[in-house]
């Protein structure tokens, strides 16, 4: 992990620290918090949460899933609080023209939040068939 007093130190109260515990992550949790500076191995391109049929509240730290190339929020009818940090989503060593974001039918979802500089060099954000969705900020919150 970097030592630097600009990233965020360890979040105790996160249930995931690394790419690992996400993948064994039980596909009925209902509330996944991802820690700062986590998930962020070369290797980890995709994030799929469509398959976590329960998830209620998704929230990630700052600094994390650096290298993450494409987000799927598909079908969580569940649903309700996504909340990114800022500086996630944004390492693109390949110059990945196609990255992007989907975050569609989630007829709970009512908060969108997501930090400064994430997804900077994203192309495309898909968001649709949110009927509940009452907050977006994007930027400092």
């Amino acid at each position: 992990m970097i030592n630097h007093p600009s990233i965020p130190k360890r979040n105790p109260h996160a249930s995931i620290h690394s790419v690992d515990e996400l993948r064994a992550m039980s596909p009925n949790v209902e509330v996944m918090i991802v820690d700062n500076n986590a998930c962020n191995d070369v290797v980890y391109q995709l994030l799929d949460l469509s398959s976590i049929s329960n998830l209620k509240v998704f929230e990630v730290g700052d600094y994390s899933f650096a290298f993450v190339d494409e987000v799927k929020l598909i079908g969580l009818n569940r649903l309700e609080r996504v909340v990114i940090g800022k500086h996630c989503f944004r390492k693109n060593l390949e110059k990945n023209p196609n990255r992007h974001f989907d975050l569609k039918n989630c007829e709970r979802l009512r908060e969108l939040k997501i930090g400064r500089y994430s997804f900077i060099d994203y192309s495309m954000c898909e968001i649709e068939n949110v009927p509940s969705l009452e907050v977006i900020e994007m930027g400092e919150l």
